[in-house]
């Protein structure tokens, strides 16, 4: 088995050290897929399109983790959007009872890194 990674999955904010991140749905599905992830945490605005369309979010990212058993060890929610979040983490919940995703994946409704933007 390959080492395992934390990924930190945000559009805007600095990517916390000892993390790899994802700036995008597909970005964070591709590092999902492709490697073994210790701690997964996530954001729920993931930006828009050049139209101004919302790009797809955290939860979408949440749903399809979900409905393709990926794995994490832990996972954590570091968005903003009170809504956004509790959505995410009512689902990882409801995935796991129902047996989408392992049992044993710990998850938790609060950030574990401190959300910080330079802007660069």
């Amino acid at each position: 088995m390959s080492k395992k990674i934390n990924l930190y999955v945000d559009d805007l904010r600095d990517c916390p050290e000892g993390f790899v991140v994802a700036r995008t749905y597909y970005e964070a599905i591709h590092i999902l897929e492709s490697n073994n992830v210790a701690v997964l945490t996530l954001d729920h605005d993931l930006g828009e399109d050049v139209d101004g369309k919302e790009l797809p979010n955290g939860y979408d990212l949440v749903k399809y983790f979900c409905e393709n058993s990926l794995r994490a060890d832990k996972i954590y929610l570091h968005t903003d959007n009170p809504v956004g979040r509790t959505n995410m983490y009512e689902t990882l919940l409801a995935a796991q009872r129902r047996g989408f995703i392992h049992e044993d994946i710990e998850i938790y409704h609060y950030p574990i890194t401190e959300n910080k933007y330079s802007g660069d």
